[in-house]
Parts: C-alpha cells; sequence; structure tokens
C-alpha cells in the first residue's frame, strides 16, 4: 500500500549491526550527548493536539505565501561565492564551487502524511518547484522526520539526484523508496567526505529520529559542515540548545555563514527545539560570522505565531550585533549581499 511506504523501512538485524559501531548507539537506539527528554505530560496531549489542529489564529499566513520563480540563469552563473535558495521550513538548495546541494528537500504539501488531519504547508505547489530545479549533484538528509525526509519529495527527485549523503540510518527509507544503494553513503557524526574540492561534516545536533511508533532513535541526527578552499559553511539541523555549538565552532570553525535552526519551539520539548534567542547564541558558539534562522516559514507545527521566529531572531541578532539575512522564498541569496527587506511584516 503506498500509504504504508510514508514509514520507510525498520532496521533490520543487518542494520542493527552496523550501528552498533557507532559511539551514539547504546544497544537499542541513538543517544544525544547531554541528557534529553520531551518533558511532556500525556495528560496535557488530549489539549494540545487541540490546538495543534484547530486553533490557527496566526499561526499560519492570511494568505498563502508565494515562492518566487527558480531563476536558472542567475543561479548558475558563476560567482565568488556559495548561493542558496530558501524553500520554506529548512529546504535548502545551494550552489557551492559549481555544483547544486539539496539540503532537507521536503518540498510537500503536508508535514503529517500519516495522521488523520493534515499539517498544511504555507506555500501552495511547493512539491511542482522539483520540476525548475537542475540536476542535483548531492542531497543531504539530516535526520527522518516528516518534516524533513518526504517521501513525495524524493519520489518526485528520482532520476535528477545523482548522491545522496545522510544520517546513519537513513539510508533504509530511501533503499525502500527505490534509490539505488551505491548511490547512497551514511554518515555518524563528525564522519567527513571529500565531494569534489569540498569537505563536508556531519556534526552532532540535540535531537530525535522516527516516523512510526518503534522507531524512535533508530537513525541519527546532525547537522552539516562544508569547507571548500575559500569558504566555510555550516547547516545546523534540527535541535536544541547544547554544548555541541562550541564543539562545532572549536574543531570546524569559523564559520563565513550559517543556517541556524529557530521555529516549531514549545517549553513542552525546549530540550529538542530552540528558542531564538538561543539560536542567535548558538551562532556565536559555533563561531558563525552572518546567519540565517530555518525550520520556519513552512508549516505550524508548534503553538507559536508563523512571525514569532523570525521576529524574535532579528531582535536577538539586533541586539547582539549577528549579521543576519532573511530572503524570502525562492530568492537566491548571495551571503556578501546587503539584507533586504522584513518581507514577512
Amino acid at each position: 500500500m503506498e500509504y504504508l511506504k510514508q514509514f520507510g523501512a525498520s532496521p533490520s538485524k543487518a542494520h542493527k549491526e552496523l550501528y552498533a559501531q557507532s559511539p551514539q548507539w547504546d544497544g537499542k537506539k541513538f543517544l544525544n550527548l547531554e541528557e534529553t527528554t520531551m518533558e511532556f505530560s500525556w495528560s496535557d496531549l488530549p489539549e494540545f493536539l487541540r490546538k495543534q489542529f484547530f486553533d490557527k489564529e496566526n499561526r499560519e499566513p492570511r494568505s498563502p505565501l508565494p515562492i518566487q520563480a527558480f531563476q536558472k540563469d542567475s543561479f548558475l552563473k558563476p560567482s565568488q561565492v556559495s548561493k542558496a535558495i530558501w524553500y520554506g521550513h529548512s529546504a535548502l538548495l545551494l550552489r557551492i564551487m559549481g555544483y547544486n546541494i539539496l539540503i532537507d528537500p521536503m518540498l510537500g504539501d503536508n508535514a503529517s502524511p500519516i495522521a488523520p488531519i493534515k499539517t498544511q504547508r504555507f506555500s501552495t505547489e511547493s512539491l511542482q518547484m522539483i520540476e525548475q530545479l537542475p540536476e542535483i549533484d548531492l542531497v543531504l538528509i539530516t535526520h527522518d522526520h516528516y518534516d524533513h525526509l518526504d517521501y513525495a519529495s524524493i519520489k518526485k527527485l528520482k532520476g535528477k539526484v545523482k548522491q545522496y549523503f545522510v544520517a546513519l540510518g537513513v539510508g533504509r527509507h530511501l533503499v525502500e523508496w527505490g534509490i539505488p544503494k551505491e548511490s547512497i553513503k551514511e554518515f555518524d557524526w563528525w564522519d567527513a567526505e571529500d565531494f569534489n574540492e569540498i569537505k563536508i561534516t556531519f556534526t552532532p545536533s540535540r535531537h530525535f529520529s522516527g516516523r512510526g511508533l518503534t522507531d524512535r532513535a533508530k537513525s541519527l541526527w546532525g547537522g552539516w559542515a562544508f569547507k571548500t578552499p575559500t569558504e566555510n559553511l555550516y547547516f545546523s539541523g534540527d535541535g536544541g540548545y547544547g554544548k555541541h555549538f562550541k564543539e562545532v565552532g572549536e574543531r570546524l570553525g569559523p564559520f563565513d555563514f550559517g543556517w541556524m535552526e529557530c521555529g516549531q519551539y514549545n517549553e513542552n520539548w525546549h530540550q529538542i527545539h530552540m528558542y531564538p534567542e538561543e539560536s542567535v547564541q548558538a551562532a556565536f558558539d559555533a563561531k558563525v560570522k552572518s546567519a540565517m534562522p530555518v525550520h520556519w516559514g513552512g508549516f505550524a507545527l508548534a503553538l507559536h505565531t508563523w512571525t514569532d521566529p523570525i521576529s524574535r531572531f532579528v531582535s536577538e541578532a539586533e541586539k547582539m550585533k549577528l549579521k543576519i539575512h532573511h530572503p524570502q522564498i525562492g530568492e537566491i541569496l548571495e551571503y556578501t549581499s546587503d539584507e533586504r527587506q522584513r518581507w514577512w511584516e
């Protein structure tokens, strides 16, 4: 059944034997560097679900957020610095040293495909954007949650992607969905690979994983760092604030630019998603010179207003004197350019 495909694949005995080679695996599941809990009471769940699915006041834009059309010539034109296009939430298309790299390409319209009620995307026809994209040299997946690893998007990208770099354990889902195993490389924390002249490193984050009731923490989660002869870039991935940011900065920084998780936070799961003020501090910890908030502008996965993440991030960055960018969805960003308008207002 097509519906069941959404879950991906459960780990086999062979998978678990492979995971057992990781320092992060405790014999049953992957662990964070720091003790991490959801701090969620089951007695609070009914009221939370009611608010999540029915209380939409200011949690979604009044009208769909437009996506700028893909400007192929401008994106592919040679540049002294890398280019990026943000497609809302954490979906990011990069142009680094002439290569097209796509991070967490969740371009589908629903972040809750197995739930009875949709978590609708703020933008329409986002999945069709894949048809406009050029050939993708590399897809990177930070973890297997539905708002980052989307079955519909992976299906539509088939035949357009040369290679996949994914968190340890995520590869089994792609193989289940028909992606050739030989095109997939899995990464543990601090694993690095030279992709042409780009050194790509998988970095720790403080989060969790899983697509069903039985596979929680059965695959890893993290972020990505990119080092070229002239640039150093960082994508934080999902996760709460923690000591790993300073370690990333010390081991791999400083970074010219960073995409920092900022959005879908709640006091009940504060340890696995940062508040915006923490996102700014995390950028400083990781030695990021200039930053952009991601993980917002796509879905209402928490109870805050849809503009709360960006408003608080901008306010804190101004206070802390961190240079930031906040491009519109689909806009080509060169991080050395001056900042643009506050389009969400």
